[in-house]
């Protein structure tokens, strides 16, 4: 795919679009919270990729190292990105009152908690640290894949990666103690059940 991708074939990009056009919208998605932007993204980054198609490498068994490292470049220079991720963030509903103690339904409100703690926490690293989690453990790239789509060496994606999970379970927990701490938010044993299992479930996530 590689050459023929460089030489401009419409049917091989086609294909590379068909294979890695929803893992670049998962990455946008989780890092704008904007559905529509990262939509955006997808059309930029592939745009991006078409200009620079004479570029791709035959490295690896396959060309997503290349068009992630173009994804994050994107999204990194799209100015409309931090202002939507923050109206995104300020249009995120509160986790409704749990009208029961069904397993089931407690489960999505933490589900729901957990995303807007994680998201918050994620803020709160440092970009790389941000993007080496989410090109890793996100969007499934290895680490060689990660380093190349960032353009950094091996070892420092390991190292980055092995900050941000510890950051990021040590900061999703203080998200969540927070919400718990607002008193508009104590709602009883059932808020507390959830919050448990929102912590619990972004230790095993991050690990």
């Amino acid at each position: 795919m590689h050459a023929r991708v460089r030489a401009g074939d419409p049917d091989a990009f086609r294909e590379l679009f068909q294979s890695y056009a929803g893992l670049v919208y998962g990455y946008a998605a989780r890092a704008t919270g904007d559905p529509s932007l990262a939509e955006d993204v997808v059309s930029l980054c592939f745009l991006e990729a078409w200009r620079l198609r004479e570029r791709l490498r035959d490295e690896g068994d396959t060309p997503r190292p290349w068009l992630m490292g173009i994804a994050v470049n994107v999204l990194r220079n799209t100015s409309r990105a931090k202002r939507r991720h923050e109206q995104a963030m300020a249009r995120l509903p509160a986790p409704p009152v749990a009208p029961d103690f069904s397993d089931e339904l407690v489960g999505r409100l933490a589900d729901a908690e957990q995303l807007a703690a994680v998201k918050r926490a994620l803020d709160r690293l440092t970009k790389g640290e941000r993007q080496t989690f989410m090109l890793h453990v996100w969007s499934g790239l290895s680490y060689e894949e990660t380093a190349q789509a960032l353009g950094i060496r091996v070892g420092t994606v390991r190292s980055r990666l092995s900050r941000a999970r510890t950051r990021l379970r040590r900061l999703a927990a203080e998200e969540l103690r927070k919400d718990n701490a607002e008193p508009s938010r104590r709602r009883g044993q059932v808020q507390g059940d959830r919050r448990q299992l929102a912590v619990r479930s972004i230790e095993e996530r991050t690990r």
